[in-house]
């Protein structure tokens, strides 16, 4: 079952959702709203059959990145998330890739789906998971080779055969099995 809930940050509404209970944490953060995202069906996967516990970030009205940031912590400080996998899709991955940056001592790894050209460097350390769909003409799968290539000891990439710049919604099941068999918690 989904727990929602709003969160007030500075003045924000902050949307977020969680589902599953398992030992495994992942923060998603969405590119705006929760319902836009694309993620609900790969969050209920993972929860459901791969035992995670995912929560959803939306993003407050007209906040900056820096806010969005802060959202995601004050978000994970409310529920109690000390240490998580984070990601997110597109501008979501953009704002966790801030994230991961910002506090990486929270951070256990980082999944980014249809990495966005961004010159954001990978916070050290960490894992990272990139997947992209091989016909996204909006992030092409070359934001996430070229990401990889600057810590390839530790970034994965996986691209999805035929799929779009919306994969996570046109093909959920496929992805959540990336993340499910990456993470390896089965």
């Amino acid at each position: 079952m989904t727990a929602t809930g709003i969160f007030e940050s500075d003045g924000r509404a902050v949307p977020y959702a969680v589902e599953g209970d398992g030992p495994v944490s992942l923060v998603l953060l969405a590119p705006s709203d929760l319902e836009g995202d694309g993620m609900g069906v790969v969050a209920h996967y993972l929860a459901e059959e791969a035992g995670f516990q995912i929560t959803r970030i939306g993003s407050g009205a007209d906040a900056s990145t820096s806010q969005r940031v802060a959202d995601a912590a004050a978000v994970a400080d409310h529920l109690g998330i000390t240490d998580t996998w984070i990601g997110g899709y597109g501008f979501g991955g953009t704002i966790a890739r801030h994230f991961a940056a910002t506090h990486h001592d929270r951070v256990n790894g980082l999944l980014l789906l249809g990495v966005e050209d961004a010159p954001i460097p990978l916070a050290p350390v960490i894992p990272v998971l990139i997947i992209q769909g091989a016909n996204d003409s909006n992030n092409p799968p070359a934001n996430g080779e070229r990401l990889q290539s600057t810590a390839p000891e530790r970034a994965t990439v996986t691209t999805l055969d035929g799929a779009d710049h919306h994969f996570p919604a046109t093909h959920p099941m496929e992805t959540a099995v990336i993340i499910e068999e990456y993470l390896d918690w089965d």
